[in-house]
């Protein structure tokens, strides 16, 4: 009999006809949420005593976790076999784990027309926010208000006492709030303002510090032809934001407080004016003339591809098509600048979408075999380069170098910038390269400069922090991370606060794991930093640790809906555990790790102290890609291989290692596990 289970308000359990479970008193409710969170791992019984009684638990505690468990087994009728025994502890195993199933309504799996399948109705919302990112307009709004409509109140209602529970409402009500704003930004480019503002006028009510919220209403109010309340609005969020919250309204909503009182009736729709305008006149001069189409539309994707969220993803899926169709006509120049013309800057060195990029990197070498002029070739040769995310093969190295040194013949900024994105793509060959990376950085901001590129000072900011975070230079690094916010303000670049977020999330964590002064830290001269550490752990407030794992989900929650699949998947789980690793704990992290599962996965074993399959894990352990994180999976690697005795592994991964001795494994931007030569004693 399948079972669903619900989070999204009080913690719930329905059988497949929509009735509800008895599960009995609160505690019983929290040993079932406490095993929720978990996702499928294991929670040892002392951690739900830890869980259930943080303060002082009762002397038959364990005994009590388990009739609660015995308990709930009862309750859950047939689908007692979901609530497993295993090791110390316990597991709630539910088929469709990764979300796709879960109560579709407020009254439980009738609710919503879904067919009623086991599964948790958070898991079932967060990935119906993460697919509607991909969507067309129309189909994200319907997705999002399917997934909105999941909540029934509070998240993990009742259960106000756990510490665990409330970091887990937060998470969760934070996705919920980006959900609604969606609704409102997918309902506005459908023409759909009016309808948007009852939604909107009770979401900034209720959450004044939201200032996407009081853009998106001021916004829909104007494209109602309210111009006058929406003007109204604006004042309003300027008193909650700075009267009663002390907070500046950010250049968003002071740029569109500028626009109303200039006159114009509705901003959003005489921006909408122009563009059909526009758009209608394009196609009455060009008409069916296909290249000139296929290369405006490479210059459409390119900028809605900045965009972030949909925009991204559905610059990809119309990219690959642009060049399919290119190829069609037979003409090697056309698809040469169809796929060059694509110079979408690139910061992460994971692929979004493994086949697309195949795809292209395979049009890009059938065009090369084409006789085409350097002005061609290097932007072919540079979007192989990009797209080989992690690849770390010669043959792809060259392709980058090549597309530099024509480049640099041809003095074209423009194409240079490209080029050096993606030398800087492939310059992960091995460890303790951040060196090389930061010159990298430095030009592309140097040149951003002199020919007033904002996409490529944007990047060369964020390669900039990110390798300066891996020479321990983090007071530099603050200041890129600062510089490409400002850019963000000034040419709305939204995925731009996604990396410098985690960046202060991982700095966060750097503070937090400084090390103790061991015998081998103090011989290398680290003492200082060791009392820095151990006065921050004394000094009042949170302790560093806590804010920042703290950090590390704020931060993970902005990546749902913003179109990058290939670092969302498994990055705070492993920020999580670094920073745990770090500080020397061998505490559980729930979780899917996702691509990072291999290097997790000892420690996860360690924790659970199941040491066997620990070292049998740890023996199927892979070199890491070569990318931004391997620094920081190998330190991974090298840290399970101490704790278990295995030499062969450890003198492996310091091999590697010693090469970045002098790094910190925080070259991502977004994890860390401190300096690299703690890994090498």
């Amino acid at each position: 009999m399948p079972v669903e289970f619900g989070v999204l308000g009080p913690v719930a359990a329905w059988d497949a006809s929509g009735a509800p479970l008895a599960l009995r008193g609160p505690r019983h409710r929290a040993v079932l949420a406490r095993l929720i969170v978990a996702r499928g791992a294991v929670v040892p019984v002392e951690g739900l005593v830890a869980d259930l009684w943080p303060a002082d638990p009762p002397p038959r505690a364990v005994g009590a976790v388990r009739t609660f468990v015995s308990d709930l087994r009862r309750a859950l009728g047939d689908a007692r076999t979901a609530l497993v025994t295993e090791g110390p502890g316990y597991a709630l195993r539910l088929d469709g784990a990764s979300g796709a199933s879960g109560p579709a309504g407020a009254s439980g799996p009738a609710g919503a027309g879904g067919a009623a399948r086991g599964g948790v109705d958070a898991w079932r919302f967060e990935a119906s926010v993460a697919g509607a990112a991909s969507l067309p307009s129309e189909a994200r709004l319907a997705a999002l208000v399917e997934a909105v409509g999941l909540w029934r109140g509070p998240a993990f209602a009742g259960l106000d006492d756990f510490d665990w529970a409330r970091v887990e409402r937060a998470r969760l009500a934070e996705l919920r709030l980006a959900a609604v704003e969606s609704i409102a930004d997918a309902r506005l480019r459908l023409g759909l303002a009016a309808a948007a503002v009852p939604d909107l006028d009770a979401h900034v009510a209720a959450h004044p510090w939201r200032e996407e919220g009081w853009r998106l209403l001021a916004v829909a109010l104007a494209g109602s032809g309210r111009r006058g309340d929406a003007l109204v609005v604006l004042r309003r969020a300027h008193v909650e934001l700075v009267e009663q919250l002390g907070i500046a309204p950010g250049q968003p909503l002071r740029r569109l407080q500028e626009d109303l009182l200039a006159g114009d009736e509705a901003p959003a729709a005489g921006v909408d004016a122009v563009w059909a305008r526009a758009a209608a006149a394009y196609d009455r001069e060009v008409g069916t003339r296909a290249r000139v189409r296929l290369e405006s539309t490479v210059s459409l994707l390119r900028s809605l591809a900045v965009t972030g969220g949909g925009g991204l993803a559905e610059a990809r899926t119309h990219r690959l098509a642009a060049v399919a169709a290119a190829e069609e006509l037979g003409d090697p120049g056309l698809t040469a600048r169809v796929i060059g013309a694509y110079d979408v800057p690139a910061i992460w060195t994971r692929s979004d979408d493994p086949e697309h990029a195949a795809a292209i990197v395979a049009a890009a070498g059938r065009t090369l075999r084409a006789e085409l002029p350097d002005a061609l070739r290097a932007p072919l040769l540079a979007t192989i380069a990009l797209e080989s995310r992690g690849a770390g093969t010669r043959e792809v190295a060259d392709a980058a170098r090549e597309a530099e040194r024509l480049a640099r013949d041809l003095d074209d900024p423009a194409l240079l910038a490209f080029a050096l994105n993606a030398v800087w793509m492939q310059s992960f060959e091995r460890c303790g390269l951040a060196a090389r990376r930061d010159a990298i950085g430095a030009e592309l901001v140097a040149l951003a400069t002199r020919h007033d590129l904002p996409s490529v000072a944007v990047l060369g900011h964020l390669v900039r922090m990110q390798a300066l975070g891996a020479l321990g230079d983090f007071t530099a690094a603050d200041g890129h991370a600062a510089a490409a916010d400002r850019l963000d303000a000034r040419h709305e670049r939204p995925l731009v606060a996604v990396f410098t977020t985690w960046y202060r999330a991982m700095r966060a964590a750097t503070t937090a794991t400084a090390p103790a002064a061991t015998a081998h830290e103090a011989a290398a001269g680290t003492a200082q930093a060791a009392t820095r550490h151990d006065a921050a752990r004394t000094a009042p407030g949170p302790a560093p640790h806590e804010a920042a794992a703290d950090a590390v989900l704020a931060a993970g929650a902005r990546l749902p809906g913003a179109g990058m699949p290939g670092l969302e998947r498994g990055l705070v789980p492993l920020a999580l555990l670094c920073l745990r690793v770090a500080r020397g704990e061998r505490t559980h992290v729930d979780g899917d790790f996702g691509p990072y599962e291999p290097w997790a996965r000892p420690h996860v074993l360690l924790a659970r102290n199941e040491r066997g399959r620990a070292a049998r894990a740890l023996d199927a352990v892979p070199d890491p890609p070569a990318d931004l994180l391997q620094e920081a999976l190998w330190c991974l690697t090298a840290s399970a291989a101490a704790a278990l005795g295995d030499r062969r592994t450890l003198d492996r991964a310091r091999a590697r290692l010693e090469l970045a001795r002098d790094e910190h494994a925080a070259g991502s931007g977004v994890v860390s596990l401190g300096p690299v030569a703690r890994f090498l004693v």
